[in-house]
């Protein structure tokens, strides 16, 4: 019988306290059963499926964590501030939590609920598109630009690849800026 009070969510909730502690490479069953309380096989009560679906877990969890993110960054904005707003709340999400970013599938999965995270994910960023008049294929084109300069970004960020001395913030406002100038003379269908 699991054990009282313990839920899937809160397995998943450990997990990832651990990967932000520890990494990736500490995600094992053995350590989330210590940091849950329950012996290692009792886990399987909770995550039948093991290592393997706990991974699919914390991928749904992470998706559905950075769409909440820029939704709530985009939320009563438009335009290049709604743009902004998301890319900011992209790198800073990326950045505080980097183990957990690099959980983020960057590919579709044959898996139903990862896929349903991930459009809302993107659905945010094409809905921030919409101000600039962009639908059908350019704002799917206009939604793949904004998601690789997003990773892109703090991809690096989080491997530490900007040593140089100029300030990052700058940096990166420079950057969206360039891409909210595009956005307005992008292509329309």
């Amino acid at each position: 019988m699991p054990r009282v009070g313990l839920t899937p969510e809160q397995v998943v909730d450990h997990a990832l306290a651990l990967i932000d502690d520890q990494g990736p490479d500490g995600l094992t069953l053995a350590a989330v059963a210590t940091r849950a309380g329950v012996a290692t096989p009792s886990l399987y009560k909770h995550v039948s499926g093991g290592l393997t679906e706990l991974r699919r877990l914390i991928a749904v969890r992470v998706t559905e964590e950075l769409a909440a993110r820029l939704a709530d960054a985009a939320l009563g904005r438009s335009g290049d501030d709604a743009v902004a707003a998301v890319l900011r709340a992209y790198h800073a999400y990326a950045t505080a939590y980097p183990h957990r970013y690099n959980a983020l599938p960057q590919a579709p999965q044959a898996d139903d609920d990862l896929n349903a995270a991930a459009a809302r994910l993107v659905g945010v960023i094409v809905a921030v598109l919409r101000e600039y008049g962009l639908d059908g294929s350019e704002a799917i084109h206009a939604a793949r630009t904004v998601r690789s300069l997003a990773h892109g970004f703090a991809s690096l960020s989080i491997a530490g690849a900007f040593q140089l001395a100029e300030d990052l913030t700058t940096t990166h406002d420079r950057l969206i800026t360039t891409l909210t100038s595009g956005l307005h003379t992008w292509p329309k269908a």
